[in-house]
C-alpha cells in the first residue's frame, strides 16, 4: 500500500491522478489533499478516497468545507495547509500538481521531508531547478517527472548509464496555431486559444501550449532533470503528439516513447514506479494513426521558446521573472486585456528591466517572482497594450 499525497487534487492532473488511484483501491492510500477553492469537487473527493487531511486557499473555503466532510477529517487553508500537506508525515510520494510558482515552496517543502515527488509542477524546476535538485540529491529523495515529455525521456532512459546520453528531443504538437500566419496570430481569441488538437488541460498549461513557452519551460525542466546543457536539448514539433519525447545516446541511436495523448499514462508510471501496473487506459494503434511527422518549430512566429532558452542558458533569477512575468501575461490575455502576440512582447520586456542574480537563494527566487509580477503589470497598463 503506498500513501499518497495529491497536491492540487481538483485540476486536470489531480482529478486524472484519483481517477488512477480510484482503479486500483488497494495499492494506493491517500493521506493528504489540497485544492484551490473547488469545495465541491475537494468534498467529493474526500468522501470518496478518507484523506487525513485536506487544504483550501483560504479560510472562508474552510469553513464551506468542514460543513461537507466527516468530523474525522482535518481541514487546513493557505500556504500553511500547503505545506503541511506536502510534508504529510504518512506520505511516502507527493504529487505536486498545483499550477504556478505556488508550487514551488511545498516541493520543497516535501523533499525536506524525505517525500519523494511526483513533479506536475513545471515551474518548481524552471524558477528553483538548482535548488530543488540540490535538495534532493542531498535528502536522498526521487523526482519523478508527470509531464508526459518529461516522463517520456524517464522511461528511454532506464537501464541506461547517464554518460550515454549525447541529446534530449522534447516533442511539441505545435499548438491550435502552428499553420497561422502573424496576422492571423494578431487576431486570435481565448477561446480559440484554449482549442488544444490533442490534449485536454488546464487553461493557463493550454496558452502556454499555443504559445510555445509551456515547451519552453520544459527544456529548463529537462535541463535540470537530466543534467544537460541547453545545446543538446532540442524541440520539434510533433502535431499528432505520439511520441512523447526521445533520446539521443553516444552512438547515434535514438530511443522514443510512443503513447496515445493520455496523460493517465505517465502519472501512473510515476506513482507505480519502478514497478508497471496493467491499465485499462486506450492502447495506441499505428495503424490507425497512419503517419508520424516533425518539423523545427518557428521561433519567430513563437517567439517563446526563444525566450525560455535564453533565459534558462542566463540562468540566476532569470528562469523564475521568465514564469513570472508569463503567468502574468497569460492571465491578462484570458481576460482579454491584451492580445495573444502581447504575451511574448511583454515578457520580453521584464526580462530586459531584470537585474539578474546568479545562484540565488529561495527568498531571492521568490522576490524576483513578485518583482517580475508587477513590472508585467505596469507594462501592460501602458498605451499600447490597450484595447
Amino acid at each position: 500500500m503506498k500513501r499518497i499525497a495529491i497536491l492540487g487534487s481538483t485540476g486536470s492532473i489531480g482529478r486524472q491522478t484519483v481517477e488512477i488511484i480510484a482503479h486500483y483501491p488497494d495499492r494506493f492510500q491517500v493521506v493528504a489533499l489540497t485544492a484551490g477553492r473547488n469545495t465541491h469537487l475537494l468534498a467529493q473527493q474526500a468522501e470518496e478516497l478518507k484523506p487525513e487531511l485536506v487544504v483550501v486557499d483560504d479560510p472562508d473555503s474552510a469553513r464551506e468545507l468542514r460543513g461537507m466532510l466527516s468530523n474525522n477529517i482535518d481541514v487546513m487553508a493557505g500556504t500553511e495547509g500547503l505545506l503541511a500537506a506536502a510534508a504529510h508525515p504518512q506520505a511516502e510520494l507527493v504529487v505536486v500538481a498545483v499550477v504556478g510558482a505556488r508550487g514551488i515552496l511545498p516541493t520543497l517543502a516535501a523533499i525536506d521531508a524525505g517525500k519523494d515527488i511526483g513533479l506536475a509542477n513545471k515551474e518548481s524546476l524552471v524558477a528553483a531547478g538548482e535548488l530543488v535538485m540540490a535538495k534532493a540529491k542531498e535528502q536522498h529523495v526521487r523526482i519523478l517527472p508527470i509531464d508526459s515529455e518529461h516522463s517520456a525521456v524517464f522511461q528511454c532512459l532506464q537501464g541506461q548509464d547517464p554518460a550515454h546520453l549525447a541529446k534530449i528531443i522534447l516533442t511539441a504538437s505545435g499548438g491550435p496555431f502552428r499553420t497561422y500566419t502573424r496576422e492571423q496570430l494578431e487576431l486570435v481569441t481565448p477561446k480559440e486559444a484554449l482549442r488544444h488538437p490533442n490534449w485536454d488541460m488546464g487553461a493557463k498549461i493550454t496558452i502556454d501550449s499555443a504559445t510555445l513557452m509551456n515547451k519552453g519551460l520544459e527544456v529548463i525542466e529537462a535541463h535540470w532533470l537530466f543534467g544537460l546543457p541547453y545545446e543538446q536539448i532540442q524541440v520539434l514539433v510533433h502535431p499528432q503528439s505520439i511520441v512523447h519525447s526521445l533520446v539521443e545516446l553516444v552512438d547515434g541511436s535514438v530511443l522514443a516513447q510512443l503513447g496515445p495523448a493520455d496523460m493517465r499514462l505517465p502519472i501512473q508510471f510515476a506513482l507505480t514506479f519502478p514497478e508497471r501496473w496493467p491499465a485499462p487506459w486506450p492502447r495506441l494503434s499505428l495503424a490507425d494513426v497512419g503517419s508520424l511527422t516533425f518539423a523545427k518549430p518557428d521561433v519567430e512566429l513563437f517567439p517563446c521558446l526563444a525566450l525560455a532558452y535564453g533565459a534558462g542558458k542566463e540562468g540566476g533569477t532569470m528562469p523564475a521573472v521568465l514564469n513570472a512575468a508569463n503567468e502574468e501575461a497569460v492571465a491578462a490575455f484570458l481576460q482579454e486585456k491584451i492580445a495573444f502576440l502581447d504575451i511574448p512582447r511583454v515578457i520580453a520586456k521584464v526580462l530586459d528591466k531584470h537585474n539578474n542574480k546568479g545562484r540565488p537563494t529561495i527568498d531571492e527566487i521568490l522576490a524576483a517572482d513578485r518583482w517580475a509580477r508587477t513590472s508585467a503589470q505596469h507594462i501592460m497598463e501602458q498605451p499600447q497594450f490597450k484595447g
